[in-house]
């Protein structure tokens, strides 16, 4: 049994700046309608402003005469129009839960409301500091619930888009939990073992059934990193069955990361992946590690394994898709997803929030 090792160095130089910038609109799964003011994540807010900032360079235009006169208008205008927009990210952030308890028709008026006083606002301060007079009060309130009924409508096409583009990662990762080849080997290795170590067979078969029941269980919109580590460990334990000596194993779990929240059945994918590139087609087997680090409020995760013999069968890359776009739909910008494959090595990381909040 040959021993493999693996430096991150060897795979931290071959990653590429984050390619993760997906929406994310948590909407409570036993709502008739969806929350359209779920400003409070970093996401919005930034292309909140970034597309204000382009109505107001756009708007600008019509009044300059000059690229000089342009700039100058464009930064009068928009010492009004970020504070107006903070101002509004603001008020939707603080009222999401009272406004989660109205009806859709409603959330519209008062996000129209709320963008109209928001202008009047950044209109005041302009007046205040003796930069615009008179303060055009009436246009600032119209242009105000323009843009926010925009970025209202914008928070509703997000919220209505991440239903079925969860529900097709759910069932992509459904059809790799229950692929007919894994199901069948498992119990070729439990039949095996039956005679001559009847205690593994039950334990493996025990292993089997925990793993489907979380499978076919309806998920949460979240779980926690410790719940999907521990669903690791059953799958891998049913692999080491398989592969004895040809699989090795190593964790590097820190307890303080547990709590983070992921989609579920994040982890596992990953591990099926090292398992399927790294030791099927290795006749002399590979080294999987996860690893787990809390790094202040961030959470960084990592699945490594070797590839003695090449990648192996070249996949579609579905089951990396699926865990891109699912951390991505949850932390939005927040998160990050790389993977590289270096020297042999081949690594994905992962780093997302550490706040465990449900």
């Amino acid at each position: 049994m040959r021993t493999y090792e693996m430096k991150d160095s060897q795979i931290l130089s071959a990653f590429q700046p984050p390619l993760t910038d997906l929406d994310k609109d948590r909407t409570p799964g036993a709502q008739t309608s969806p929350l359209v003011f779920d400003a409070c994540h970093v996401g919005v807010v930034l292309r909140a402003v970034l597309f204000v900032e382009l109505v107001v360079a756009v708007g600008t235009l019509f009044v300059s005469a000059n690229p000089a006169d342009w700039l100058s208008t464009m930064a009068l205008v928009t010492g009004g129009a970020l504070a107006a927009t903070l101002a509004w990210l603001l008020a939707a952030c603080s009222l999401k839960k009272l406004l989660a308890r109205i009806s859709p028709t409603r959330q519209y008026l008062a996000g129209a409301l709320l963008g109209a006083l928001a202008a009047c606002y950044g209109a005041g301060l302009l007046g205040m500091a003796n930069l615009i007079d008179p303060v055009p009060w009436f246009a600032s309130a119209c242009a105000g619930a323009l843009l926010a009924c925009v970025l209202v409508v914008a928070l509703i096409l997000r919220a209505k888009g991440r239903t079925p583009a969860t529900t097709a990662a759910r069932l992509a990762d459904l059809q790799a939990r229950i692929r007919p080849h894994f199901l069948f080997n498992t119990l070729n290795s439990a039949i095996a073992l039956v005679r001559a170590e009847p205690a593994k067979a039950e334990a493996l078969l025990e292993d089997l059934s925990d793993l489907f029941r979380h499978a076919l269980a309806d998920q949460a919109e979240s779980t926690r990193l410790g719940e999907e580590i521990l669903l690791a460990r059953r799958y891998l334990a049913i692999e080491q069955v398989r592969f004895g000596g040809r699989l090795q194993i190593e964790w590097a779990i820190d307890p303080a990361a547990d709590g983070a929240r992921l989609p579920p059945l994040l982890l596992q994918p990953l591990v099926e992946n090292a398992v399927r590139h790294g030791v099927e087609p290795s006749e002399s087997g590979a080294l999987l590690k996860v690893s787990t680090q809390r790094r202040g409020n961030r959470v960084v995760l990592k699945v490594t394994n070797t590839v003695p013999a090449g990648p192996g069968e070249v996949g579609q890359g579905l089951a990396l898709d699926n865990v891109r776009n699912g951390l991505g739909l949850m932390h939005d910008v927040q998160a990050s997803f790389q993977c590289a494959l270096t020297d042999g090595v081949y690594q994905v990381r992962l780093e997302f929030p550490a706040e465990e909040g449900a």
